[in-house]
């Protein structure tokens, strides 16, 4: 199968505008016209580091590489602390990445689900529509299964995404049990033998027990109509909050096990340094990326662009 994968280099490095001045500028500028990289250096660009969302642990784990690189190395300029700066950077988003294809895993199982979680207003609902059209780019069968169904115009906005990516959907009457929507998609996927099956999910319950639970009965549902449901379970954060995407990862991660990240909204942000962090703390990879409001803006994660676009002049 050929598999489609988003990728436009030029659309991510100016969705990165912002969070390039924090971090990148901000270095280059500290290491401008110095001839020797020395440990005051060193001290000031961690200091960015900390303070551009990155997080205390990962500037001090780049920081103590550089100092390791850089005694055995004779080149102790400016560029090479970026170039020890961007491979850092990069192996960190690596570090979690299984490798595996996602093709051929969409192959081997047929519904693939993926379970999407998310507070309200991460952008989960729009993110959805943007899967499933990726997927269905890819010639792939796709189905969407509406199970917020605490909020009406959840579904209204659901339902016209899956219009616009050429989806079928499957939704009820709002209040209606989630795990009832769950049960019906992947029924109907089954029996139409759907490739790939996106269940949305209630983005904020009345408590954190209400959500464990929710969460817990679609997860059972799930393996009742299909055994090895789900394949994946998403978390998508709005990169524009910050600090407050990783509370949202760590509370999300207390209650199931999440397989991926989806990072929102990192167009017009400067504090997408913490996806760095959230990788860190959680050991999972980030999948899909946000760059921008458009249907084709959800963009395939790869580590080693997003870096380079990051780093690259304007």
């Amino acid at each position: 199968m050929k598999f489609f994968k988003n990728l436009n280099f030029d659309k991510l490095k100016n969705g990165l505008n912002k969070t390039r001045n924090k971090i990148v500028t901000s270095i280059k500028e500290t290491v401008s016209g110095k001839a020797v990289i020395d440990d005051d250096v060193l001290d000031e660009i961690e200091e960015i580091l900390i303070t551009s969302d990155i997080g205390v642990d990962v500037a001090e784990n780049i920081i103590e590489e550089a100092r390791k690189r850089l005694k055995s190395e004779k080149d102790r300029s400016q560029v090479n602390i970026i170039e020890i700066i961007k491979k850092e950077l990069t192996g960190i988003l690596e570090k979690y990445d299984s490798g595996k294809s996602e093709a051929e895993e969409i192959e081997n199982y047929k519904p693939y689900v993926i379970l999407i979680v998310g507070v309200n207003g991460a952008g989960k609902t729009t993110t959805i529509g943007k899967l499933a059209y990726n997927f269905k780019r890819s010639g792939l069968e796709v189905m969407i299964g509406s199970a917020d169904t605490f909020r009406a115009a959840a579904n209204e906005q659901l339902e016209v995404w899956a219009e616009r990516a050429g989806v079928r959907i499957i939704q009820k009457e709002p209040g209606s049990d989630p795990s009832s929507v769950v049960f019906d998609t992947l029924t109907q996927a089954k029996k139409h033998n759907v490739d790939v099956v996106l269940i949305d999910t209630a983005g904020r319950l009345h408590t954190k027990t209400n959500l464990m639970e929710e969460l817990g009965k679609i997860k059972r549902v799930m393996s009742k109509v299909i055994d090895y449901a789900p394949n994946e379970i998403y978390l998508v954060v709005d990169g524009n909050t910050g600090q407050n995407a990783l509370i949202q990862a760590n509370e999300f991660s207390k209650y199931t096990d999440l397989t991926g990240l989806i990072i929102t909204k990192l167009d017009g942000t400067a504090k997408g340094g913490v996806v760095f962090q959230i990788i860190n703390e959680h050991k999972i990879p980030i999948k899909y990326i946000g760059v921008g409001e458009g249907i084709d803006d959800l963009q395939t994660f790869d580590a080693n662009q997003f870096v380079s676009a990051l780093f690259e002049d304007n």
